[in-house]
């Protein structure tokens, strides 16, 4: 029997992560296993799923690909990490991939057609999150300004606004559309806005809407899709080109390393400060707040961040602070370090 695997997809800081922390916590006891398609030099994503892993998905069970976009190491960098994770003597119940905000999920689709893999795994479905504050302001992100100046650098892409085409591909590719951080928008807006989305997509896909990714399991894994074979009805605005050459150089990532920090809530403000004047894409991480016992948890997409108390501090960690700044190459990595220092 193949193992079902579910894809989630979506751009970067719509909710992916949320939505699979909430996923690890009501699993009704199926094992999980994930692969984590993080951009960055630190796996910030993979250790907050860590924090939140239990008998159903151990952290053994979370496998990290931190190489770049999926869509462009589906050869040298997935499928051995797929054929590793399918040898274990224990295989999981369910597989959920999380891709980056910049891959194309067709490349990734194709691949569970290759001959080491297709008779174990099946592609359950895809699933591809949306912010819907900002889709409903007609963005692809909260930060406009920041996903506008990016580019795939590539000359055969014939398009003046790649990301938007990268977002109609995810819909395209979508079984399920989750419009999330619905509690931001009017009933109204979400109305419209799954009338717009609805329009980009496939006959019958379905979409719903949730707050910070709370969707029950049960709709989320076991659709029983095989996506993989049906890709030709998921057809890609990038159909003529050759992923292979497919590069992301138009963004960078940089890590910034600080003390523990004294005053939580200045700190704070400084951050926004600090993304708002350098047009920040996403900045991840964690920091040791002075007097707390547990490490802050700090995901911040545009100005608008989020933190949340866990992971205990260790010896290792007690009074380190670590945060990885993503936004479009060119970035002041001294000044932004420096502002963040305070």
């Amino acid at each position: 029997m193949k193992i079902p695997t579910t894809v989630i997809t979506g751009f970067l800081g719509s909710g992916k992560t949320t939505l699979i922390r909430q996923l690890l916590q009501n699993t009704e006891r199926k094992r999980i296993a994930l692969i984590i398609n993080e951009f960055g030099d630190l796996g910030v994503d993979g250790d907050i799923l860590k924090g939140c892993g239990d008998e159903t998905c151990s952290e053994e069970d979370i496998m990290e690909l931190s190489n770049g976009c999926i869509c462009c190491t589906v050869a040298e960098d997935f499928i051995p990490t797929l054929t590793k994770l399918l040898e274990r003597e224990v295989k999981p119940d369910h597989i959920v991939i999380e891709t980056s905000g910049l891959a194309l999920p067709q490349p990734l689709i194709r691949a569970f057609n290759w001959p080491e893999i297709s008779t174990q795994v099946t592609v359950d479905s895809v699933i591809t999150v949306v912010d819907g504050d900002a889709a409903n302001k007609g963005q692809f992100s909260s930060n406009l300004e920041a996903i506008e100046k990016q580019r795939l650098n590539d000359e055969n892409l014939d398009h003046e606004t790649p990301i938007s085409e990268l977002f109609e591909d995810q819909l395209t590719c979508a079984d399920l559309i989750i419009i999330n951080k619905s509690d931001l928008i009017s009933v109204a807006e979400i109305d419209a806005l799954k009338t717009k989305l609805g329009s980009k997509t496939r006959k019958g896909v379905k979409i719903i809407q949730s707050t910070m990714g709370n969707v029950p399991s049960k709709v989320l894994l076991g659709q029983n899709v095989n996506a993989e074979k049906d890709i030709q009805s998921r057809h890609e605005i990038h159909h003529d080109h050759h992923h292979d050459d497919h590069h992301h150089d138009d963004f960078e990532s940089f890590i910034v390393n600080l003390p523990e920090i004294t005053d939580q809530k200045e700190f704070l403000k400084r951050m926004e400060g600090v993304i708002v004047n350098h047009s920040i894409l996403r900045l991840k991480g964690f920091a040791s707040i002075e007097g707390k016992p547990l490490r802050m948890t700090i995901q911040a997409v545009g100005p608008r961040i989020e933190t949340y108390f866990e992971n205990s501090k260790s010896e290792n960690n007690a009074h380190e602070t670590q945060l990885v700044v993503i936004g479009s190459s060119g970035l002041d990595k001294d000044a932004i370090s420096s502002s963040l220092a305070g």
